[in-house]
C-alpha cells in the first residue's frame, strides 16, 4: 500500500476513535444530567411536600395561637372575675368582723353594768384589739386606734368599793333612829347643863340645895334664835315619819348602787343629805357624824360610773356600713 492511503486510513482511524470517545462522554455527561435532572425533580418534590408540611403546620400553629388568645383572654376574664370575688369577700369577711366585734363590745358593756366590773369590757377589748390587729383592711384601722384608745382607758379606770359603799349606808341606817332632830336641841342643852351641874355638886347639903334651885330656874326661861321654824314646830308623830322618809332614802340609795343605776341612788344620797340638814340638830356630834358618813358616800358615788366604749362602737358600726359611710353615720348605743 501506498504511504498516503497509509496516513488517510490512520488519519480515519483517529477520528473514529476520537469520536467514540467524544460520543461515550457524552453519553456519560447525558446520563449525569439525566440523574441530576431526577434528583432534582425529586427534591423539588420533597421540597414542595416540605413546603405543604410546612404550610400546614404555620396554619396549625395560628390556629392554636388563636385558640390560646382566645384562652388567655378567657383566663384574664375569670382572673378579674376572681379578683372581684376575693375582694368582695375580703369585704364581707371584715365588715363582718366588725359586725361581730360590735355585738361583743356591746355586749361586754351592759355585762360590765350590771356586775358593776370591768372584767367583761377588758376581755371584749383584748380579743377585739388582736383581731382588728390581723385584718388588712386600711377601713379597721380607725376602729383598731379606737378600740386601742378605750382599752387604755378602761385599764387606768377606778372601780368603785361598791361593798365599802354600802357598809357606810348600812351605818347610816342604823343610826337613823338616834339623831336627834331639831327642836330637841333645847332639852338637850338642858341635860347637858344637869350633868354639868351632877359634874360640879358640892359636898354640902345647901350647895345641892342651891345648885339645883339654880337649874329649875334657869329651865323656866329659854331664849334661842330659829332658824328653821318648820323642823323646831315639828311633832314626835312627824319626827317619826322623817326618820322613816331618810330611811326610805336611803334604802332607795342601796338598792340604785345595787341595781347600778348610779343616777338614781345619788339623787337619793342628795335628798337624804338635805332632810338630814333640815329636820335634824346641825350641832349634835351624831348629826354631825351621820352628815361625814353621807357626805363620803356622795364623793365616792361620784366615781361609780363604769368607762364607756362609745369611740370604739362608733368607728366599728363606720366600718361595718360599707366603703361609702362617713364618720358620722357610726351607730351609738
Amino acid at each position: 500500500m501506498q504511504p498516503a492511503m497509509i496516513a488517510g486510513w490512520s488519519v480515519a482511524l483517529v477520528a473514529l476513535t476520537v469520536s467514540i470517545l467524544l460520543w461515550q462522554r457524552v453519553s456519560g455527561m447525558q446520563e449525569t444530567l439525566a440523574r441530576q435532572n431526577a434528583e432534582s425533580g425529586k427534591q423539588a418534590a420533597e421540597a414542595r411536600a416540605v413546603a405543604r408540611q410546612a404550610d400546614d403546620a404555620v396554619r396549625d400553629a395560628a390556629a392554636r395561637l388563636a385558640a390560646l388568645d382566645a384562652r388567655m383572654a378567657d383566663m384574664a376574664g375569670y382572673r378579674s372575675q376572681l379578683q372581684e370575688l376575693a375582694q368582695s369577700a375580703s369585704r364581707a369577711r371584715d365588715e363582718n368582723l366588725a359586725v361581730d366585734l360590735e355585738a361583743a363590745l356591746r355586749l361586754a358593756q351592759d355585762q360590765s353594768q350590771l356586775t358593776g366590773s370591768t372584767a367583761p369590757l377588758l376581755a371584749a377589748l383584748r380579743t377585739a384589739d388582736r383581731r382588728l390587729g390581723r385584718s388588712q383592711d386600711p377601713r379597721l384601722g380607725v376602729a383598731a386606734r379606737a378600740v386601742a384608745r378605750d382599752l387604755e382607758r378602761v385599764k387606768t379606770a377606778t372601780v368603785t368599793d361598791t361593798a365599802g359603799l354600802l357598809g357606810r349606808i348600812d351605818q347610816l341606817l342604823r343610826q337613823v333612829d338616834d339623831l336627834p332632830v331639831a327642836n330637841d336641841v333645847g332639852r338637850a342643852s338642858v341635860a347637858s347643863r344637869q350633868r354639868e351641874a351632877a359634874a360640879a355638886e358640892p359636898a354640902n347639903w345647901w350647895g345641892r340645895t342651891w345648885a339645883a334651885f339654880r337649874a329649875e330656874a334657869e329651865s323656866l326661861l329659854r331664849v334661842s334664835r330659829v332658824e328653821r321654824p318648820e323642823a323646831t314646830m315639828l311633832t314626835p308623830d312627824q319626827a317619826f315619819f322623817v326618820r322613816e322618809n331618810l330611811k326610805l332614802r336611803l334604802q332607795g340609795a342601796r338598792l340604785g348602787f345595787l341595781a347600778r343605776q348610779y343616777e338614781a341612788a345619788r339623787s337619793d344620797l342628795s335628798a337624804a343629805s338635805t332632810a338630814l340638814g333640815t329636820w335634824f340638830d346641825p350641832a349634835s356630834r351624831r348629826t354631825q357624824t351621820a352628815a361625814t358618813l353621807l357626805q363620803e358616800a356622795m364623793a365616792q358615788s361620784k366615781s361609780a360610773d363604769l368607762p364607756r366604749v362609745e369611740d370604739s362602737l362608733v368607728a366599728l358600726g363606720n366600718a361595718a356600713s360599707g366603703p361609702g359611710s362617713s364618720v358620722g353615720n357610726g351607730r351609738s348605743n
